[in-house]
């Protein structure tokens, strides 16, 4: 693979955004989305895949991760908290299997998004972001990606990963080509990153490689960008990224590669609060290429494939796309009046919160355009936003 510069997502692409229906979520109900967790919030989830992209099964069901914390105080404060969680999809019906590792076994204070392979071995590569150092005492953000490779135990009890395995920083910023991400005061959206390993082996040359959230430098500020890693026999070799926010955007979160029809398409999610200057919808964004290392087309011509309502305009987030083209993602907060959850007194924003999983969506593509629309419903007449 040849090294390419990496795509510029430009306030020009973002002058073409258009309020549709087909990109346009409907009002989630939340009287359809019970807890799955009813003592815990959970939030991005991701499968447990095969490397053909197929997600793996156990007895209970399709076995997928999330990050998960005690449902108690302002929501917000759930990342300084978070864990990786073992679940089982079987339907509409989720079983709780429990943390992914015991206490103290990440090298960092927490466990933040990442991606998991299960391996023709029985192991499963579980890639996430360790967030912090191990035992401090207040949170801080430095992260860098881990794999733990654990087995994956089915006998004797309900699924679960071994637990005695070591947990290996593999990729690192490297302060050049992105910027460290290793502040010692901050919070969401306000903190660089190099997060959200996302797992994708290329089916044009064989290789696997590593998409991250990072943020490279623009004038005395940072913006978001599209980290690549190369797997090679002495670990991981971080390449130029794929894509870099020219100034729009400083927090791109979740990246992943979903190839369909012979065609690589780039996913990732942001958050309005992450624009500048402000204007665009929290979302699920999208661009399609030949190739992995592109050059990319946004989606729908300004990026965008899926936002929350209007009226709800933080309903949801972490979008993650499945290669048979079905969306999760999970209810964060069904607040009517836009105003920035972040700064909600922690009773209010807690009864606003969801922290569950959401109504899964059905994308289509055709070539350089997408649209989504609930599950079971017909993607010839979109189900009405509002």
């Amino acid at each position: 693979m040849t090294d390419t510069r990496p795509t510029r997502w430009t306030r020009h692409d973002l002058d073409r955004l258009a309020g549709e229906p087909a990109t346009t979520a409907p009002v989630i109900d939340p009287a359809t989305t019970p807890r799955v967790l009813p003592e815990h919030d959970i939030w991005d989830l991701w499968p447990v895949q095969r490397e053909d992209g197929t997600t793996a099964t156990v007895r209970e069901g399709e076995l997928w991760m999330t990050l998960s914390a005690p449902a108690v105080g302002h929501p917000e404060h759930r990342h300084d908290i978070a864990r990786l969680h073992l679940l089982a999809r079987a339907g509409d019906r989720w079983t709780d299997l429990g943390h992914a590792f015991p206490d103290g076994a990440s090298p960092g204070s927490r466990e933040w998004s990442g991606s998991a392979l299960l391996r023709p071995d029985g192991t499963v590569s579980v890639f996430y972001t360790a967030t912090g150092e191990r035992g401090e005492a207040r949170p801080t953000f430095h992260q860098r990606v881990v794999e733990a490779r654990p087995e994956l135990i089915t006998d004797g009890g309900a699924t679960r990963l071994a637990r005695d395995v070591e947990h290996r920083v593999v990729l690192r910023s490297d302060g050049r080509s992105y910027l460290p991400a290793d502040e010692i005061d901050g919070g969401p959206g306000r903190i660089r990153a190099f997060r959200d390993p996302a797992w994708f082996r290329d089916p044009a040359d064989g290789v696997a490689y590593l998409l991250v959230a990072a943020s490279v430098p623009w004038g005395d500020r940072f913006m978001g960008a599209v980290a690549l890693a190369r797997e090679t026999a002495g670990g991981w070799s971080l390449l130029p990224p794929l894509l870099v926010a020219d100034g729009v955007n400083h927090e791109i979160e979740r990246p992943h590669v979903v190839v369909h029809r012979a065609r690589y398409h780039l996913f990732f999610c942001t958050s309005r609060q992450s624009f500048h200057p402000p204007g665009a919808p929290t979302g699920l964004y999208g661009f399609v290429a030949p190739s992995l290392t592109g050059p990319y087309e946004p989606l729908n011509g300004s990026g965008l494939v899926v936002r929350n309502p209007p009226s709800r305009p933080d309903q949801a987030y972490a979008w993650w796309v499945l290669g048979d083209l079905s969306v999760v993602s999970f209810v964060n907060y069904l607040l009517p009046d836009g105003s920035d959850p972040r700064q909600l007194p922690a009773a209010e924003a807690r009864a606003a919160f969801g922290g569950t999983v959401a109504p899964v969506l059905d994308l289509t593509l055709d070539h350089a355009t997408a649209h989504a629309v609930p599950r079971g419903v017909s993607d010839l007449a979109p189900t009405p936003a509002e």
